[in-house]
């Protein structure tokens, strides 16, 4: 249990959170920390760490969650792929309920769309090599943390050379959204609680320009409880003593230079371009594409995708909550209209997802 009751431990917790209150006493203006990760949005959830804060403290929830950053242009591509006859749509199990313009991915495999879940990008080929006459396309779709798997499958697939296998490429890269979303200055962030996952493979220096041209601290986060009350006590800390730096409070599994090998195999496949971020628009430098060696594998050069969109008006507010501008009390049709059951906006879908946690365990 090593790793888990230490940094569950009540007695602990009670302590850090009462060097958060008596931190905040030295702060006489209110103070906003985003943290960056699904799952720490599900911890803070899950253990009242909101509640616990003082009422000059203030943690939002940023677009950390692949899923629900996934544009609507996307899911409807993948849609119109998978009426194909000869196509296999291969997808991981959380997109298949993501709103595209008209449909999902779960209504369409209802409907009879040749779509399959998979728990591995390694699957896909697997069944590439079983139906040989079909064209088997995996939707790539996540952030640092799973892309260099997908990246190890290309590269197998064209060592092996697979021919009927292909990606729709829709992976993203954290660092680029938060200097986005510092420069927009559409909320006034104090401080990142950077991600667990993420940082493992790109380390605690790509972190560094937020300190250095933006002026604030952050720190990366494990997910226990202990981990993130202490993440936002060094916050609180750096800041009553102005010392701006980014702090690894995770070191025990995140290394400065994060995992180079995973890093490498990212780059050996892909390029960084340009790319859309549901509910936010395009953020400069913040995907990924095939590189030209790789363009084989790419579906979109395999075949022309036209989709029809339908712009529904649904006073969905997915796309404030990813910026922090609003949480998801808000938005008119959280709890009402959007559940997990029956979701409205993405951000509702994945259990990653703002709306989901605070659905779960926020609600009033």
């Amino acid at each position: 249990m090593k790793y888990i009751e230490e940094f569950r431990n009540p007695e602990k917790q009670r302590k850090i959170v009462e060097l958060i209150i008596e931190s905040a006493k030295f702060i006489n203006f209110k103070i906003t920390l985003m943290e960056v990760c699904g799952t720490h949005t599900i911890t803070i959830g899950k253990y009242g760490i909101r509640k616990l804060m003082p009422k000059n403290i203030h943690l939002v929830s940023g677009p950390g969650c692949p899923v629900c950053v996934t544009p609507v242009d996307y899911i409807d591509i993948a849609i119109e792929l998978s009426k194909r006859n000869d196509v296999i749509v291969t997808t991981f199990g959380d997109l298949m309920r993501v709103p595209g313009s008209f449909s999902t991915l779960e209504k369409e495999k209802a409907n009879g769309g040749k779509i399959v879940v998979l728990y591995s990008p390694f699957d896909a080929l697997n069944i590439a090599k079983k139906y040989p006459d079909k064209n088997i396309i995996f939707l790539s779709v996540g952030f640092e943390t799973t892309t260099p798997s997908i990246a190890q499958t290309i590269k197998f697939a064209k060592r092996e050379r697979i021919k009927n296998f292909y990606i729709l490429v829709g992976n993203k890269l954290i660092p680029p959204i938060l200097e986005f979303l510092l420069k927009k200055k559409e909320i006034n962030i104090n401080g990142f609680i950077c991600p667990g996952h993420v940082s493992v493979i790109i380390g605690t220096e790509a972190y560094k320009f937020i300190p250095e041209k933006y002026k604030i601290p952050c720190v990366i986060s494990g997910f226990e409880p202990l981990d993130i009350l202490y993440s936002i006590y060094l916050l609180l800390k750096c800041i009553i003593e102005n010392k701006i730096v980014v702090i690894n409070e995770y070191k025990r599994a995140v290394k400065d230079k994060g995992n180079t090998k995973a890093k490498e195999m990212i780059y050996e496949i892909f390029d960084v371009c340009d790319s859309e971020w549901r509910g936010i628009g395009i953020v400069p430098k913040s995907g990924l594409k095939l590189k030209e060696e790789f363009l084989d594998f790419d579906v979109l050069k395999k075949f022309k995708v036209e989709v029809k969109r339908k712009i529904k008006n649904n006073k969905c507010l997915c796309g404030e909550i990813l910026k922090g501008t609003k949480l998801p009390f808000d938005c008119p049709l959280f709890g009402k209209k959007c559940t997990p059951e029956n979701p409205v906006g993405p951000c509702m879908v994945s259990s990653e997802g703002t709306c989901s946690a605070y659905f779960k365990y926020e609600r009033k």
